[in-house]
């Protein structure tokens, strides 16, 4: 099957014919930060993003700062969705638009989502055709300057966002990543991923931490939505080759562990493997013949980082 790409700009086309207002609003801001104006946590957690926010005054070195639009696709992930939220709007960005597009889940989700819509430029829950479908719906509202997306159950670690768009205004790059935690909620233990720096020959070896990438707007592409699993790594394989990049050393996201989610489920697999089929078609990215060598290449520069300490 050849890459087939939806058009976004037929998607905010009916958004705008139901109503939507185009560009949606920022999130509020607050002088003193959001933490007591958001609705108290469900739960008696401490620390961020429950008890914690990254200060206003850390953005004062700016009088205007680039907007940044973050998407959330959500489904039946009540356990996680307000640690997701309150990450985004925790950060205290100023001038930030976040979309929530939820599926129509029927686990509490969408009480989460009523909770905070007051700090959402939009939200949505109803049927749609997937993960795929949710996030490019909530990029085809995005007016930022830069783009990510966060699934809803991971989450931005503190300072993520002033990190980012730092490095993006430093270096006029086009799409930065960075390391991230796994976490593993049955054993409650971290996992660093820590992350090679990006070279084009080696982007067909899966790398990229995905809730810990961001990218300048100019280059977004939509998802392929007949890909159920590794719809990140095929965009990818078309938006970041050949575009200058950046690495952050350092954490900027945790990734959740646990049955649910499709890295870990064992049901999932079909479906990775449907997508396997799909992305190395001669229609789409092709095989990789030289598939072994890449691999033995990257294990090398892997050891050299770790031998030289460079990570």
């Amino acid at each position: 099957m050849p890459i087939n790409l939806p058009d976004l700009n037929k998607y905010l086309a009916t958004f705008q014919a139901e109503g939507v207002a185009y560009p949606l609003c920022q999130v509020p801001i607050a002088i003193d930060g959001l933490l007591n104006a958001l609705p108290a946590p469900a739960g008696q957690q401490k620390g961020w993003p429950w008890t914690e926010q990254i200060a206003p005054e850390a953005y004062s070195d700016k009088t205007t700062w680039p907007k940044l639009t973050i998407v959330t696709p959500s489904y039946n992930q009540a356990a996680f969705l307000e640690q997701t939220i309150r990450s985004v709007l925790l950060q205290n960005y100023p001038n930030l638009e976040y979309i929530v597009i939820d599926g129509g889940s029927t686990d509490g989700s969408l009480d989460i989502i009523k909770k905070y819509e007051p700090w959402l430029s939009y939200q949505q829950s109803k049927a749609d055709r997937g993960q795929s479908n949710a996030i490019n719906l909530g990029f085809s509202l995005a007016s930022g300057n830069y783009h990510s997306w966060i699934n809803s159950d991971d989450y931005y670690l503190k300072g993520t966002f002033i990190k980012t768009i730092t490095r993006f205004e430093q270096t006029g790059t086009d799409f930065i990543y960075g390391y991230c935690l796994e976490y593993d909620v049955v054993t409650a233990k971290s996992k660093l991923m820590q992350v090679l720096p990006l070279k084009d020959y080696f982007l067909r070896l899966p790398s990229l931490a995905q809730p810990a990438c961001f990218w300048r707007a100019t280059i977004h592409q939509p998802i392929w939505e007949e890909l159920h699993c590794s719809l990140d790594y095929e965009l990818w394989l078309r938006m970041v080759k050949g575009r200058k990049s950046s690495l952050i050393k350092q954490p900027l996201a945790v990734a959740s562990v646990h049955a649910g989610a499709k890295t870990h489920n064992p049901s999932m697999k079909g479906k990775w493997q449907h997508d396997h089929e799909l992305i190395c078609a001669n229609d789409a990215h092709g095989s990789v013949p030289d598939w072994n060598r890449r691999v033995m290449l990257n294990r090398i520069r892997a050891k050299v980082y770790k031998w030289f300490n460079l990570y």
